[in-house]
């Protein structure tokens, strides 16, 4: 049976071309005032005015939902590391009271909490888990994530973090697409050796993640002290070569050249982003990257320097914005709060921040052709909200204003 979502104030379509939006575009909305949606079999059927939908041959007879707010695409959270065992409170104690990075790390936090963390979690309690954390994306508008490993940084501990999201999905309506971050960083049992525990990835973890398929990409942290650009462009040719999506953390703490790096071996996006300089964003540009912002990470380490969203988007290039939900420097899993970060410390404007956090974020992924825009024959991933103006999310922030969330047509958070 068809369901009609009515009583739609505004409604942020998207609609255009099936690509990623750069420049001028990325503030074209497709806004419609006084909107239906039309839903059938997880697909929708027709989406614009009310006096337009209305007169769809599957209205008359739909189940109809009553909105009484805004309608936009679900967002599509394209970089996560949603997979921890525990959070990293100690850290956080230490860091507000004014402890240096490696005073942290001496004192047996950072990564290695959570690698061990990890490490010691069956799988069951991790996959339970997960579709908790699934639960509190689902309230906030989120219907699509991706789900990064790299805290286990073992042949075991990585495949399990894979197998543990394979089997989240079961227990969870958020669509989940998982990445392996094998080399995110080296870990304790080779001593520094960054060369050899890379070998040991491209022998023994991507092979098998790849034959089990239980990743769709396959990410590195490119940075002084972790991986190379020279690494971090032969690590990805080996994944793609194996099936797998190359993706890049790059320019985070540093101008390293992991961007261009990640451009030599074909990445989709290019995440962090803030250290770029203008031979990088040239190079995104030709190449068509995506650079995929994550300034709740930046709030949260409170620092003062946040990705140039407005170099980026004035040279042309697309840009994507993510959560970067992590235990050790980004505990927040509500896109709500990015688009606020984005829009009064990045300088974006709404209407970049909200095309940023949906079909923008959908290509990053390379699933752009059937989520992120509210067209017929798209996916019917809907998120709705309690406000007259769609600039509302970006304004208030500290709470989610979401009434209800709908995956593939489904009702699964609010709305009843």
């Amino acid at each position: 049976m068809a369901t009609l979502f009515t009583g739609i104030k505004q409604l942020l379509t998207f609609a255009g071309d099936a690509v990623p939006r750069a420049g001028e575009a990325m503030r074209e909305i497709g806004l419609v005032k006084n909107a239906e949606v039309l839903v059938e079999n997880g697909l929708i059927e027709a989406a614009g005015p009310r006096s337009v939908v209305s007169r769809h041959r599957l209205a008359k007879k739909a189940r109809k939902v009553e909105v009484n707010g805004i309608c936009l695409p679900g967002f599509v959270d394209s970089h996560t590391h949603a997979v921890f065992a525990e959070p990293r409170l100690k850290d956080f104690s230490m860091r507000a009271a004014g402890a240096s990075y490696q005073e942290i790390k001496a004192a047996g936090g950072g990564i290695l909490s959570s690698i061990g963390a990890v490490r010691r979690q069956s799988r069951r309690a991790m996959a339970e888990q997960l579709a908790a954390r699934a639960a509190g994306f689902l309230a906030c508008g989120t219907t699509t994530a991706e789900v990064k490993s790299g805290y286990g940084l073992s042949l075991e501990s990585e495949l399990k973090m894979l197998r543990a999201v394979r089997e989240a999905q079961k227990l969870t309506p958020l669509e989940m697409l998982p990445t392996l971050l094998a080399a995110h960083s080296v870990p304790p049992e080779f001593s520094g050796d960054a060369a050899k525990y890379l070998a040991y990835v491209t022998a023994e973890i991507l092979p098998k993640a790849a034959a089990e398929k239980l990743a769709v990409f396959a990410d590195i942290f490119c940075e002084k002290g972790y991986f190379t650009p020279e690494q971090t462009t032969a690590y990805l040719k080996e994944a793609a070569s194996l099936g797998l999506k190359p993706k890049v953390h790059s320019e985070q703490l540093s101008n390293y050249g992991g961007t261009r790096a990640g451009i030599a071996a074909g990445v989709l996006s290019a995440d962090h982003a803030d250290h770029v300089y203008a031979q990088d964003i040239t190079a995104m540009r030709e190449a068509g990257t995506i650079a995929t912002l994550l300034p709740a990470s930046n709030y949260y380490l409170g620092l003062t320097k946040y990705p140039p969203a407005r170099e980026l988007i004035a040279a042309g290039v697309p840009v994507a914005l993510a959560t970067d939900l992590n235990p050790g420097t980004c505990p927040c899993w509500n896109m709500q709060f990015v688009l606020s970060a984005a829009c009064t410390h990045c300088g974006m404007t709404p209407e970049e921040a909200f095309c940023a956090a949906t079909v923008n974020g959908a290509w990053a992924l390379g699933i752009g052709d059937r989520v992120g825009s509210v067209v017929p024959g798209l996916q019917a991933d809907l998120a709705f909200y309690k406000a007259d103006d769609y600039r509302e999310l970006c304004y208030y922030f500290g709470a989610s204003q979401c009434s209800m969330t709908v995956k593939k047509g489904k009702i699964v958070h609010g709305g009843r």
